[in-house]
């Protein structure tokens, strides 16, 4: 099998998982009038998908490497289908959201297993690398740029059903795809599934992104500030346990490299910036300036759009800037890009916010190439469906995190009513998506190589330069 078709399927199935993910966005208002669903409701249809996700892209990962990339995507495109066509036969809001956990699971096997496939054929450290990590960047900014607008042309043909029809038929066809096309590709030294460290980590996600949800109608009630602090206990025995495991799923040596922490943590900054702020702009624009759907989700693309292009060239920038170095660097622009998105007033177009999602395009473009191929090179060899699980979760935990987050700011008690209120809000979660994403890229700097001890004292006595950390054990070096 040819290098090029193992990408185009990587590529397809992460843009798959994304379309899937960004449908409620432009589909929720008619949804809702057809469901007869209530504000509560309607932050379940969004939120629903990230919680699949979440839970299952770590254990997604670890089971693509040992069991079987190619059978793992499979797989994932078979559940979302399915799952597509209950959200599309759904009588009622909870069976709804019940399907879109369930299409999450699936996603998450589609996005780990496509990681995880040009990891194993574009060697970490490559020319051929970076260009894979770039199409894989433009592929998850294409998703998000393409699916509202498919969603919303599909909506106006056929209902607010026709397109979780359209992705049924789209994973299915992937599935064939997949089956036809791609060598099977598992970890050279497989490792027995972790089943105490796949069931905590689902349950400690789950607890903690139902907590996060529910705190959208409330964040102090006492249920979800009750299930977040269980989601975040689950977790922490979670870690306990991995420590204690012969086999775990992930090491927990890896959290002790600077290289996985940072591109860890930068995927986490993405979720609880970027990602959180122009999801809620999109309820802003309509509701707040009477932007038509359509429009918004037009706007949108000079945020999504112009990442996939920067994606696409980010492998032309030199190999002497590290993967830190573009990630810090880019939240740092993607933040300004953020800032440039305050200050809209009723009655103006919905272009204003164009200057600042153009700015955030071009960074979130080089961040996403970046993230691709820091994911992989982070973790030992055979583990890049891992490392892009736990990249990922990162990602839509942030994300889950952020939504809220942003949610609760903009719409919080005391504000004016009407358009006036909800621009003031939006700018004021706006402010905090910047102090996420800046917080995010001071991390991330401060993430530095490691010099051994050894090294340092054979330096104090000038025996040259210390030799930097590579990072976890057999990670390929930058």
């Amino acid at each position: 099998m040819s290098p090029g078709a193992t990408l185009t399927v990587a590529a397809a199935a992460t843009f798959l998982a994304l379309v899937a993910f960004t449908t409620p966005l432009a589909t929720l208002p008619a949804t809702s009038a057809a469901l007869g669903t209530g504000p509560e409701g309607q932050a379940w249809i969004l939120s629903s998908m990230s919680i699949g996700l979440g839970v299952a892209l770590l254990p997604s990962g670890a089971v693509a490497d040992d069991l079987g990339r190619r059978r793992a995507l499979v797989l994932g495109c078979v559940v979302l289908a399915l799952s597509s066509v209950v959200c599309a036969l759904a009588p009622s809001t909870a069976v709804l959201v019940g399907a879109r956990i369930a299409a999450g699971i699936g996603a998450a096997a589609l996005v780990a297993a496509s990681l995880g496939l040009i990891g194993h054929t574009f060697p970490a450290g490559t020319p051929e690398a970076r260009t894979a990590s770039g199409v894989w960047g433009a592929a998850l900014g294409g998703g998000i740029a393409v699916g509202p607008l498919l969603a919303t042309g599909a909506e106006r043909l056929a209902g607010w059903a026709a397109s979780y029809w359209l992705e049924a038929v789209l994973a299915a066809a992937l599935a064939v795809a997949a089956a036809l096309l791609l060598d099977e590709s598992r970890a050279e030294t497989p490792r027995p599934l972790d089943v105490p460290g796949v069931v905590l980590l689902a349950a400690g996600v789950g607890v903690l992104l139902t907590g996060l949800v529910e705190a959208r109608s409330g964040p102090f009630r006492t249920m979800p500030v009750t299930l977040v602090v269980g989601g975040l206990v689950l977790l922490a025995v979670w870690l306990v346990v991995e420590h204690r495991r012969e086999h775990p799923m992930v090491d927990p040596e890896l959290f002790r490299s600077p290289r996985f922490l940072a591109v860890t943590l930068a995927a986490l900054a993405t979720g609880l910036g970027i990602i959180a702020v122009s999801s809620f702009m999109l309820s802003v624009t309509q509701r707040a300036l009477g932007v038509a759907a359509v429009l918004a989700a037009v706007m949108l693309l000079a945020w999504s759009g112009t990442s996939v292009v920067t994606s696409l060239l980010a492998r032309r920038l030199p190999a002497s800037v590290s993967g830190r170095i573009q990630l810090g660097v880019g939240l740092v622009v993607i933040a300004g890009g953020e800032a440039l998105l305050l200050g809209a007033a009723p009655g103006d177009s919905a272009w204003t916010f164009v200057p600042g999602l153009l700015v955030a395009g071009i960074a979130s473009g080089v961040v996403n190439a970046a993230l691709g191929r820091e994911a992989i090179a982070s973790v030992p060899p055979g583990r890049g469906a891992m490392g892009s699980g736990a990249n990922n979760t990162a990602r839509y935990v942030g994300s889950a995190i952020g939504t809220t987050v942003v949610a609760v700011v903009a719409t919080r008690p005391g504000l004016p009513a009407g358009p006036v209120g909800q621009l003031a809000g939006f700018d004021d979660a706006v402010l905090v998506g910047v102090a996420f994403t800046l917080v995010g890229a001071l991390a991330v700097f401060a993430c530095r190589p490691r010099t051994r001890p050894a090294e340092k004292a054979d330096s104090g006595h000038g025996q040259g330069s210390a030799r930097r950390d590579p990072g976890p054990p057999q990670a390929a070096v930058p």
